[in-house]
């Protein structure tokens, strides 16, 4: 096969496995793709004779890159203004049932569960991602990351207990914000029907009907990035988010309007301000109650927003 036929059906074929990682990995769509971007152009460019197992060398290549992106970053990070969300990952409906979306649609792809790989060093959220998500065998992983197969089941069954908040022999602390357990996810349906009763007691200015959609220990993080307005620590407890609800909707601009979405594999809405959107709203909800609401309002998180 020519070198360019093979890398443009290399890239029919994987671009959205290595799209998956990479996301996971930085919770950045455009870094993300400009990563996939770079590992393709870099396969174009190099003899792939004696790579054996093409899938796991690209997944290499993309492995390095997102740990030399996250190294970059590290900085800007510490400096964050306020909570840091991921950007929003969008996908309306009708994509759903698209070969290239399989990878997408994923309960580890919630903003929660993102939010919980962040509390794992990079390579940990390497080994975990590839082992957890994309069901690699440690061989596999050993080679992509450059560590022992026995090493890399280690550092696995360690990032497993912090992610999953159970208690670790170590000295890592549980979480108290773990997604809920295979099996306890809500469908589509039932998530989407809640969502629509969410927008509806807002938009009615439904106090009580929000309450019941809340639980009461519910948090919400909103992320400005120091660009625009945004509560600069979590809001606890459903009253108190209800507070913040009629707040924020009493100061809405004439020419707002929003639309229901998949926002990072589950129901959620974007805002808009005439054409422009102003942030995406994304939920963590458990037993029929939503636990947790992430509103992502940092312009430079939402350029690729449609």
């Amino acid at each position: 096969m020519k070198p360019a036929e093979s890398a443009g059906e290399l890239y029919v074929s994987y671009k959205p496995l290595l799209f998956s990682l990479a996301y996971r990995m930085l919770g950045s769509v455009m870094d993300a793709e400009d990563i996939v971007q770079e590992a393709f152009l870099y396969v174009n460019e190099t003899k792939l004779d004696h790579v054996q197992n093409i899938k796991s060398y690209l997944c290499k290549l993309v492995t390095h890159r997102c740990i030399d992106r996250l190294r970059s970053a590290s900085r800007q990070r510490e400096v964050y203004v306020g909570p840091w969300l991921p950007e929003p990952l969008i996908a309306d409906r009708g994509q759903d049932g698209e070969p290239s979306h399989f990878y997408l649609q994923k309960e580890s792809l919630s903003t929660a569960y993102l939010l919980l790989l962040q509390q794992l060093s990079w390579t940990e959220r390497a080994v975990f991602l590839l082992r957890e998500v994309l069901q690699y065998e440690y061989d596999e992983i050993a080679d992509i990351v450059g560590k022992s197969s026995t090493n890399c089941r280690q550092i696995f069954h360690r990032a497993k207990r912090a992610v999953s908040g159970l208690p670790d022999p170590g000295d890592r602390q549980p979480s108290n914000a773990a997604p809920p357990r295979r099996g306890s996810y809500p469908s589509q349906e039932q998530a989407g029907d809640l969502i629509e009763r969410f927008v509806q007691a807002l938009t009615t200015g439904n106090v009580g009907k929000l309450m019941d959609i809340l639980s009461a220990d519910a948090v919400l993080y909103s992320d400005g990035g120091g660009k625009v307005t945004a509560a600069i620590r979590p809001v606890q407890s459903a009253e108190r988010i209800s507070r913040f609800f009629e707040g924020l909707m009493a100061k809405l601009p004439e020419a707002f309007s929003y639309r229901l979405a998949g926002v990072n594999g589950q129901p959620g809405i974007i805002c808009y301000s005439g054409k422009q959107p102003v942030n995406v709203i994304s939920f963590h909800i458990r037993e029929d109650r939503v636990h947790g609401i992430y509103i992502v309002l940092n312009p430079d998180k939402l350029k690729h927003v449609l």
